[in-house]
This record gives C-alpha cells, structure tokens and sequence, in this order.
C-alpha cells in the first residue's frame, strides 16, 4: 500500500476562521499546519508550539510603534510577519488582532509532515526531530526567505496556514523563551508530549 500523502489532509484555513484575540490566535494555532510550495518541493509541518507578543508588551517589536522593520505586524491577522535575529536566522510570525494594532505569534516549532526530504536537504545533518525545532531552524527547513515577510497565510498560495483532520492537540502554557523583557508572561504555549517543541525540557511538562 502506498503511504497516504499528509498533504491531502489538510484545508487552507481562511481569516475568518483564526481568532482576533492574540492569546487564542497562539492557542488556536497549536495543531495546525504551515506549508511552503517552493521551487525545490512542498513543505509541511504540524505547529507544536507558538509565542505571544501583544500590543501591550514590552518584549514585542511593535511596543515602540510602526517602523519599517516591523509594518508587516500592524496588517490584517493572518499575514506574515518575517523578520531577521541574530543576523542569521529568520523568524516567523502570524500577525494577530485587528489592522493597526501591532500583534503578532511567533512560531516556535514544527513537526515535520510533509517534504521531509526537501527539509533534511536545506538543513544536512539535522535528525527528524531537530529539523523544525526552534523558529530559526523551521524556516530554514521549510525555505521561508525574508521576501515572505507581508505574505498573506490564508488562501492557500505559496505560503500558508492549514487545518488538520487529527484531533485538537492538549495545550500546555509556560512562560517565553529567551526573554529579558516581560520574561515572567505566561504566552508560550505547546502541544504537551510533542518531542519536536522547543527550549527547556521543564517548560514542556
């Protein structure tokens, strides 16, 4: 029997569907799926864990206002936020909350479903679980360049986010990775057992 294709289980989600608040946006991305059609092959992966900035918090980039570096956060929810750390690795978000607000989920980490061999290309070396764990390493593995950054999520084009028909994930909440700022925030959140989250094995029990 040929081995089902992951692809065919999932549907684009369109905005209606994600929720305006950033914290269940976060919560309600838990269990979905981010997929990248690239020249190179079609990537996809489950989100198992997944940040919350909100317009009030000191840790997020849009807390000074608008600037060219971080516009794409004050869009519409469901575009993407892409920006550049460490002058390496590059970040994803979802923008969340209403046009003008500044909010926005990081992505964390992914659980590899579909195009793992395009993904094990982009990042040699890396074992299956490591492949997307860690939000430099997921757009790494999924080919997501700072170009995508205003990219709409919704509507299935190149870059987009999906539902599963798996059942909802169970949810756990910690505080954020990595933080100075606001570090005491409970706004991470997980799918609890999920080997492929990110950080600390005691932030994920």
């Amino acid at each position: 029997m040929k081995p089902r294709n992951a692809l065919l289980d999932i549907a684009p989600l369109v905005r209606r569907q994600l929720p305006i608040d950033t914290v269940a946006m976060a919560r309600f991305l838990i269990g979905k799926a981010l997929v990248h059609d690239a020249p190179d092959g079609t990537c996809a992966g489950r989100i198992v864990e997944t940040e919350a900035y909100t317009p009030d918090d000191p840790a997020s980039h849009a807390f000074r206002g608008l600037t060219k570096r971080n516009a794409s956060m004050f869009l519409e929810r469901g575009i993407a936020y892409v920006y550049l750390i460490y002058g390496t690795s590059l970040c994803l978000n979802v923008v969340s909350g209403r046009a003008g607000l500044g909010a926005a989920v990081l992505i964390r980490a992914l659980e590899p479903l579909a195009g793992i061999d395009v993904m094990e290309a982009r990042r040699p070396g890396a074992s299956l679980r490591d492949l997307a764990r860690g939000p430099g390493r997921l757009t790494a593995a999924l080919g997501i360049v700072h170009a995508d950054d205003g990219v709409d999520l919704c509507g299935g084009r190149h870059l987009w986010l999906g539902s599963l028909r798996a059942s909802p994930a169970l949810i756990g909440a910690s505080v954020r990775i990595g933080l100075t700022k606001a570090a005491g925030k409970v706004l991470r959140f997980y799918e609890r057992d999920s080997t492929f989250v990110s950080g600390p094995r005691r932030l994920s029990v």
